[in-house]
């Protein structure tokens, strides 16, 4: 009989920005490794249409198994996004026990790891019970990671609120960072979303490795605070940058309009405004003053739009449309006023060709960790937006660490108003400041390609991993997993 297939078993959250580096991290493994990957997949009623398309593009070898659905009606409304993926995660351990279960069942299959997410880390009690070993894919930052692992000290050592600390927080190489900074979950301690952030935290120190979605030049003090030896620490695996590949299969007119308008255009001359899916969406207001920043700036720019939410700055986290006309939301006459040096565009564009092209000169973005690497590996320059979850942190890196952005301040009455909006688009793409930003953003599009080459450090460490998986024995234990109902600090926390 043939050797079996070397296989590893996913755990993701359910949010695309989670899915989008994931994939790409099992096709690395796929193409170079001749892994095959399951996609175990938690749902509820919120998991909607924009995942199940995704996964349907996966690749052959790669697949994916919906668990049966879970109820979430007994939690409020407005339940934090961070503690309904907790839940149904913690609520589908069954389910998942049963799937890592099969695939030790099969013998076309060497099961050799079982990868989870940072919200899905009760699934590592699952690896374990099994005998396999458990991973965490980490599909943000470095320094958001350190943030995770030394959570728990912070946890004991400070009494008040974060944002209620005088001095900047130190977390093990990063950049000193205010407490109102930190992602969002952790700025109400009182709530279950930053007890389930706390309960995860503790248990990434119960898995045998990190994969981090990053790289050692974009976030040296981070990576190697992350890498120096510790008892009880896991291994850190810096293999990015992971970035999409291909594009939206059904929108091909509106993907050639955007690039037919960026070949008109000059060399290193367009702005590309875009807040994605998890990122968030604009309130009304704000997206007024947007509008009038970038026709007072007088700049070319190619804005992908969407609806606003006049209630708060709320991430779209498991959808990417509305039923609204998103040009609605404009002023009176924006469209006519900036016709031929402006492109506004509803809801979706090809994002990874418009940052290649060489008419896209900066990208003003809301600094999720997908784009950003976008933005880097094509040498993209940013202004960062933060709106949610850890994107003030990614903010802080890239504006005040790593140098390749620049970020607005925002005002007294919570916008970002227009002559700022004008003054650092300005200052970005015809400023000293935004020529030394440019220069900056370059070598690490450099060091990007550099890392991924052949004999580049995240290829290596991804080689090096995929030999310990395929020389791992897993066998399985068959015994009761404890069910935990899915309340908060139970489940081994």
């Amino acid at each position: 009989m043939a050797n079996p297939t070397p296989h590893i078993a996913i755990l993701p959250a359910p949010g695309m920005g989670h899915l989008i580096p994931l994939l790409q991290f099992a096709k690395n493994l796929l193409h170079r490794h001749h892994f095959s990957a399951t996609f175990i997949i938690p749902t509820c009623s919120l998991i909607l249409a924009p995942q199940k398309a995704f996964l349907s593009t996966l690749p052959a070898g790669v697949d994916y198994l919906l668990l049966p659905a879970v109820s979430t009606d007994d939690l409020p409304p407005d339940v934090k996004v961070e503690t309904l993926i907790s839940v149904v995660i913690a609520r589908s351990l069954p389910s998942i026990r049963d799937a890592v279960k099969s695939f030790l069942e099969d013998n076309s299959k060497k099961l050799a790891a079982f990868v989870v997410d940072p919200f899905g880390t009760d699934g590592i009690d699952v690896a374990l019970e099994l005998n396999i070993p458990p991973y965490i894919f980490f599909p943000s930052t470095a320094m958001a990671l350190s943030l995770f692992l030394h959570l728990p000290k912070l946890d004991e050592t400070v009494s008040c609120e974060y944002k209620d600390v005088p001095e900047k927080l130190r977390v093990p190489g990063c950049i000193p960072i205010r407490g109102k900074d930190l992602l969002d979950p952790l700025q109400d301690r009182q709530k279950d979303a930053y007890k389930w952030v706390l309960h995860h935290c503790k248990k990434h120190r119960t898995a045998e490795g990190i994969i981090v979605n990053s790289f050692k030049e974009l976030e040296a003090g981070p990576i190697e605070a992350l890498q120096e030896q510790e008892i009880g620490k896991p291994i850190v695996y810096p293999i990015g940058p992971l970035i999409r590949t291909g594009s939206k299969p059904d929108d091909i007119s509106e993907e050639s309009v955007c690039i037919k308008w960026l070949d008109d255009q000059p060399s290193n001359s367009v702005l590309y405004v875009a807040f994605w899916f998890g990122g968030g969406t604009l309130p009304r207001d704000q997206i007024i003053e947007l509008a009038l920043g970038l026709e007072m700036s007088e700049v070319r720019f190619l804005w992908v739009l969407r609806c606003a939410n006049d209630m708060t700055s709320k991430p779209t986290y498991f959808s990417i449309a509305s039923s609204d006309d998103p040009l609605a939301y404009l002023p009176q006459g924006f469209l006519e006023r900036t016709k031929g040096r402006g492109l506004v565009v509803p809801s979706w564009a090809p994002q990874a060709r418009i940052l290649a092209h060489e008419s896209t000169c900066a990208f003003l973005t809301h600094c999720g960790w997908n784009s950003t690497l976008e933005s880097i590996v094509n040498g993209v320059p940013l202004m960062a937006w933060p709106l949610y979850a850890e994107q003030k942190m990614n903010a802080v890196l890239l504006h005040e660490d790593v140098k390749v952005a620049l970020r607005p301040k925002v005002g007294e009455n919570g916008l970002v108003e227009r002559a700022e909006i004008a003054n650092v688009v300005k200052c970005l793409m015809e400023g000293e400041e935004g020529k030394e930003i440019r220069g900056r953003v370059r070598n690490l599009k450099e060091a990007a390609a550099n890392v991924v080459s052949e004999k580049g450090s995240s290829t290596m460490l991804l080689d090096e991993l995929a030999e310990k998986w395929k020389s791992s024995k897993c066998s399985m234990q068959v015994s009761e997993l404890p069910s935990n109902g899915g309340k908060v600090g139970e489940g081994g926390g």
